[in-house]
């Protein structure tokens, strides 16, 4: 079995990064490589309004499965505010074994005021979490 560095082995799965996003968009380039184009990655952003609101965030998260990984996994995503968990979404992630994946993640949750501070955790299986913070900030002024 190789061992990278980090501990990671070609029988592991692992996330790689989990963001915040607006949007994400995939293209190919030449030689066949796809690239992945995030738009909008963000730890903060102002309250569409002022008082309490529903906040719908978009999150991705990308995923590798080592060459001899089944590449079968569940992608679990728990959402806390002051250590309460707020929402949660587990889904199954099938990637190719020895490829990248990505899986989006959306959650409703209430927003009583604001600032509000939110903290993400998203792991595979039982594996670690990565902890990913957000800030819903004060509506920002209008201009009428």
């Amino acid at each position: 079995m190789t061992e990278n560095i980090d501990g990671a082995s070609a029988t592991t799965m692992q996330v790689l990064a989990a963001l915040f996003i607006d949007q994400i968009d995939f293209r190919q380039i030449d030689g066949g490589a796809t690239h992945i184009d995030l738009t909008g990655v963000q730890f903060s952003a102002p309250a569409p309004v002022d008082g309490p609101h529903q906040w719908a965030p978009h999150l991705v998260a990308l995923v590798r499965a080592g060459s001899e990984h089944s590449g079968s996994a569940v992608l679990e995503a728990v959402f806390f505010v002051d250590g309460e968990q707020v929402a949660r979404s587990v889904q199954p992630l099938q990637v190719e074994p020895g490829k990248f994946g990505y899986r989006l993640v959306r959650a409703e949750i209430d927003v009583p005021s604001t600032p509000f501070s939110v903290e993400t955790h998203v792991r595979l299986d039982d594996g670690p979490a990565i902890i990913v913070p957000f800030t819903v900030l004060d509506a920002a002024p209008s201009d009428a």
